[in-house]
């Protein structure tokens, strides 16, 4: 089989040319040529070199001229190309052996074969030749083709050696999988059970890049669910394991959290393929075998999970070496407040709770809205077309309200530097009760989000405290003041 047409450009021309005047065999192999069997485009290339894999990147890199950029990594024997709008790596053609006890293998010059026995799976086993006299050949030693065809993951040699030599392969394969929508062929399957405990060796980050390509996935929750087949999950994130399970007290019972949260997370995965919004789905009942309470007469309750979830979150971000900063705290406000719309949907709404959310949510109140709508998980069709149109109008009336009163990101109109500098006192107690009165009282609806009301709001909570004012500010004066204090 032939892909000359798939490689039929300057890039690959460039070094293939390279090639020749080297007389160095050079193949581009993995993921590229995967793709291209796959009608998937890419411009992430891999090539093989026999020989030097720097010393040849030099030659392409030269090759190309001016406004290329090249980094070589010598300690590891391979070249980053950036070409264009091309990521090109170049690696030396080599075999690799493993000591049982760590994932550092120990490194020789190798034929193409040796490099294609080294490589994760079959189906990123196959290269394409750029040499003159068979360019554009396809060399597919471990049958990769047929299993794209039949939709398989399978290790080239014994999943038990491949996965031991390099346990992350265990969570790429669930990872292909997911992404591809293939089945783990079943001998390299239960070879993945076989060697969970390997993954222990290997660093956080590079598991939880994985873990996160899978959320990533067009269908995540079929990753999760291999993962917890092979005994993956229980090891890398046993706090989501946590979730699943039924208790039963009688004919009550409630449903498996577990299975829910992967229902919650496909249902948002249809509708963006934001990283950290779908780290909300997934964290958004993780409290609640904490909570979990028989209350006779009523059934099984997790009250109060949403904040101690929302707690518990840096914990888990930093156990798994996510981001800490703004995205933490992002999909912590998610957590905290994801059961309020639904509340919302339930009753009569009130503009006075409509602020309050729009306050605490502030720009995030569509991401908010996108999490509640798939937490509906319902079999009840009746109840799912219910709650969606509760939600529509919860959505309609969102907008009525931050278009009348202007709350998201809301600052309330007197800041503390105005209370104290009115009535002449220094940060205390004082200064902040009177402001949280002023917002409660607008957020309430019982005085307008203006200068004027908000301050003669102000007068009447320090007079409680028998305070007089020692000047009084314009709305312009009051602005100058706040300036000059930040």
């Amino acid at each position: 089989m032939n892909f000359t047409e798939n490689i039929n450009n300057d890039m690959f021309k460039t070094i293939a040319d390279v090639a020749e005047k080297s007389n160095t065999s050079v193949y581009v192999i993995g993921g590229f040529v995967r793709d291209i069997l796959l009608n998937r485009s890419s411009k992430d290339v891999d090539f093989v070199v026999v020989g030097s894999g720097i010393s040849f990147a030099q030659k392409v890199a030269s090759a190309f001229g001016h406004g290329v950029s090249a980094r070589y990594f010598k300690n590891f024997g391979t070249a980053m190309v950036k070409y264009g709008d091309w990521d090109l790596e170049f690696v030396g053609a080599r075999k690799e052996s493993y000591r049982k006890d760590s994932r550092k293998p120990i490194v020789e010059n190798g034929s193409l074969s040796d490099d294609q026995k080294r490589r994760d799976f079959t189906i990123n086993a196959m290269s394409i030749s750029l040499r003159k006299k068979d360019f554009g050949n396809l060399y597919d030693p471990f049958n990769g083709l047929e299993d794209l065809e039949n939709l398989i993951i399978r290790t080239p040699l014994d999943p038990d050696i491949t996965f031991s030599d390099d346990p992350l392969r265990m969570m790429r394969a669930i990872r292909f999988a997911t992404q591809l929508g293939f089945d783990i062929e079943p001998n390299t399957f239960d070879a993945i059970a076989r060697n969970k405990n390997r993954i222990t060796i290997v660093s956080t980050e590079r598991v939880t890049d994985e873990l996160n390509k899978i959320i990533l996935a067009p269908v995540p929750s079929e990753g999760f669910k291999l993962l917890e087949i092979t005994g993956l999950l229980k090891i890398i994130f046993p706090k989501l394991l946590d979730l699943k399970g039924v208790d039963r007290v009688g004919k009550l019972a409630h449903k498996d959290n577990f299975y829910h949260t992967l229902e919650v997370l496909d249902n948002l995965s249809e509708k963006t393929d934001d990283l950290m919004l779908r780290w909300a789905a997934i964290l958004h009942d993780i409290a609640k075998p904490i909570t979990k309470k028989f209350e006779p007469g009523h059934g099984w309750t997790f009250h109060g999970h949403e904040f101690i979830g929302a707690k518990m979150i840096p914990a888990i971000f930093r156990e798994l070496k996510l981001p800490t900063g703004d995205k933490m705290r992002y999909v912590q406000k998610l957590v905290q407040l994801h059961l309020r719309p639904i509340v919302l949907s339930q009753e009569v709404v009130t503009d006075s709770a409509i602020r309050r959310l729009l306050f605490e949510a502030g720009d995030d109140i569509d991401d908010l809205m996108q999490l509640c709508e798939a937490d509906i998980t319902s079999k009840n069709e009746h109840k799912v077309k219910k709650f969606l149109n509760n939600f529509k109008l919860v959505r309609k009336k969102l907008k009525d309200v931050e278009a009348k009163d202007q709350i998201r990101n809301w600052q309330p109109p007197i800041s503390g530097e105005l209370i104290m500098a009115t009535f002449g006192l220094t940060p205390s107690k004082k200064v902040g009760i009177i402001k949280l009165a002023i917002r409660e009282a607008i957020l309430d609806g019982i005085i307008q989000n203006n200068y004027s009301e908000a301050y003669e709001l102000m007068l009447k909570e320090g007079e409680k405290f028998k305070l007089k004012p020692k000047q009084i500010f314009s709305e312009e004066e009051a602005i100058k003041l706040y300036k000059r204090e930040k």
